[in-house]
């Protein structure tokens, strides 16, 4: 199980999804090679790992930073299409990834000696001057360099032995998983809880570390990730329809492609009984701190909530995953001069649940959140953002269940707070949407359902 930047690391999300995934297979034993940003973070686990979690492998991005120089620069020989491969690697557009991961796994060079090698300034220069004339070398340089550099390091890091490789994402994991499958020959799956490459699209946007010349060529290295991984994969995986059709856009085979949609364990949700009468309004958010889950817009929308319903609460439950986002944040809080706002970090949200009147989920990017559908389960509504498969969540497909729910577009606070402000002055309708989320959690979305579908798809690939 190739995992980035979330399990054992962090709680929520695809963690969460990771570890309930593990405990649901006690028959299968699990290798974890987990993709971290910080040398700092080894061993630091937020999970008690379950027993059939036989190896956990770490590689952090920061270490790429602290390697040392292997061989002199100046006797590096690489051949015509390796030099051409190099290049198309450096401008971005989709390289020959069979030929890198011969050309670093086989020792033929490593990333400091290439990296300081004249072969890599000669074709740095080619692509400065075809595709960025007008740019400072020096500036191209170091941004080539600090893009390349994480991505080389991984493609030198040692395969462990599985009988399948399977990434919660493409992106780096995306990488390592081609690497696994270029290797061994073994079976490849890819299940994408968001669409990476479009996330990390989002991201560069609105990033101030990246020069605005450089923007789209960090973005279409991340989309050329993701076209190494869709096109290794035996199976490529989504939790809704939607999805797997962003996937057949970015050029993934559609036979490969599938629908696994999450599972929550219903049974510890499913007895949380109706919220005792307490004179309040409680809106739950289990949310990771982090700017792509967009609190800041729910914070706003609760300051026009207490305008209107002087007794409304927010809980705000979940990791700090950004720890300068959550200090602006409270900041901002602290400017609105705004009450009854209270984080409590990572709990067990099976506690808070019958605190709870409703939910809420701002994101502005989202999979199939778990977060909705345990709310579901425990026979509370949730208002969502217009995101991933929210609106399939909330309305159905055509199941005759009803709303489970209100939806608004992303990043809207007026909007949003319109929705808030209706579920809390109408106990009714939250009420009614509730039962009708705890009806569509339990006949499609439990993780006995989910289990038996990957363990159907193991069984596929392995026999192919």
């Amino acid at each position: 199980m190739i995992l980035e930047g979330s399990y054992p690391y962090v709680f929520g999300g695809v963690s969460s999804w990771a570890h309930n995934y593990i405990k649901a297979m006690p028959d299968t034993e699990f290798v974890l090679w987990c993709i971290g940003a910080k040398e700092a973070d080894r061993g630091k686990f937020k999970y008690e790992l379950p027993e059939n979690v036989v190896e956990v492998r770490e590689v952090f991005l920061d270490s790429a930073l602290k390697q040392h120089l292997r061989r002199n620069p100046r006797n590096i020989r690489l051949s015509e299409d390796e030099n051409e491969v190099l290049e198309q690697l450096f401008a971005a557009n989709n390289p020959d990834w069979d030929v890198l991961f011969d050309l670093f796994q086989k020792g033929k060079t490593d990333p400091v000696s290439l990296l300081m090698s004249g072969r890599f300034l000669d074709e740095l220069i080619e692509v400065c001057r075809r595709e960025y004339p007008y740019v400072a070398f020096t500036d191209f340089f170091y941004n080539v360099r600090s893009m390349m550099l994480p991505a080389m390091y991984l493609m030198t890091q040692a395969v462990p032995e599985a009988d399948i490789y399977h990434t919660a994402s493409t992106g780096y994991a995306g990488l390592l998983g081609a690497l696994a499958a270029h290797v061994t020959g073994k079976p490849f799956i890819v299940t994408e809880h968001g669409i990476y490459s479009r996330e990390r699209e989002e991201e560069l946007i609105r990033a101030d570390w990246v020069l605005p010349a450089f923007r789209a060529h960090w973005i279409r290295f991340f989309y050329s990730l993701s076209a190494i991984a869709y096109e290794k994969a035996t199976k490529v995986t989504a939790l809704f329809s939607g999805a797997n059709a962003i996937q057949a856009d970015l050029g993934c085979p559609v036979e490969k492609l599938s629908v696994i949609a999450n599972g929550i364990h219903y049974e510890n949700f499913c007895d949380i009984g109706p919220k005792e009468e307490s004179g309040t309004v409680d809106i739950g958010a289990v949310v990771r701190i982090a700017k792509i889950k967009d609190v800041k817009t729910l914070i706003y929308a609760f300051a026009e909530v207490k305008e209107a319903v002087k007794n409304a609460r927010l809980w705000i439950l979940g990791d700090v995953d950004d720890g300068e986002y959550n200090k602006e944040c409270h900041t901002l809080i602290d400017q609105l001069g705004l009450p009854d706002i209270t984080f409590t970090g990572p709990v067990a949200v099976t506690e808070y649940f019958p605190k709870f009147d409703f939910t809420v989920l701002s994101s502005i990017s989202e999979g199939q959140p778990l977060s909705v559908l345990e709310s579901f389960a425990a026979g509370r509504a949730a208002v969502t953002t217009d995101v991933g498969c929210c609106r399939e969540l909330i309305e159905g497909l055509d199941d005759g269940l009803g709303p489970a729910g209100l939806v608004v577009p992303p990043m809207h606070p007026r909007l949003l707070a319109d929705a808030l402000i209706r579920l809390c002055e109408e106990p009714w309708t939250r009420k009614a949407m509730g039962e009708n989320g705890r009806r569509r959690a339990e006949k499609y979305y439990t993780i006995e359902r989910s289990m038996e579908a990957y363990r159907a798809l193991y069984n596929e690939v392995l026999e192919q």
